[in-house]
């Protein structure tokens, strides 16, 4: 009976887990301004895929494959310069053949973000409309 009881409460556990990720993923795609997006800090190999939300003064990413509540990235508008944007290549695996990679300097050092081309040009106009930086 017991053992029973410990199998049955591990099953309960998992499927809510698996809820809670998915009811997670669920709000932050919901949200106006938010685009999948795919962030890797430079001189890394590896590309995280996560959800971005973008607007007023910072972009806040967060991690697909998390349950946390926060984002893991911030970057604020002001202190974001694109300084290229190529395409996915051979190197990028992890990537969709589609996407675009932008080089951005950032006030916590250089990252590269890729993203759909129809996300590139909101994000585009949403770093260039930032008042000038006094």
């Amino acid at each position: 009976m017991l053992t029973e009881l410990l199998i049955l409460a591990a099953v309960v556990a998992v499927v809510g887990l698996v809820v809670a990720f998915l009811l997670r993923r669920r709000l932050l795609l919901t949200g106006l301004g938010a685009v999948t997006m795919w962030l890797r800090p430079t001189g890394s190999s590896r590309w995280s895929v996560g959800v971005a939300w973008y607007g007023g003064d910072s972009l806040l990413w967060y991690r697909a494959l998390s349950l946390s509540v926060r984002p893991q990235q911030r970057l604020c508008r002001a202190e974001v310069q694109v300084q290229g944007r190529r395409r996915a290549c051979a190197e990028d695996v992890a990537l969709p053949a589609d996407v675009v990679v932008l080089s951005c300097a950032t006030a916590a050092g250089p990252r590269e973000l890729a993203m759909d081309p129809s996300t590139v040009t909101g994000f585009l106009s949403w770093v260039e409309s930032a008042p000038p930086v006094r």
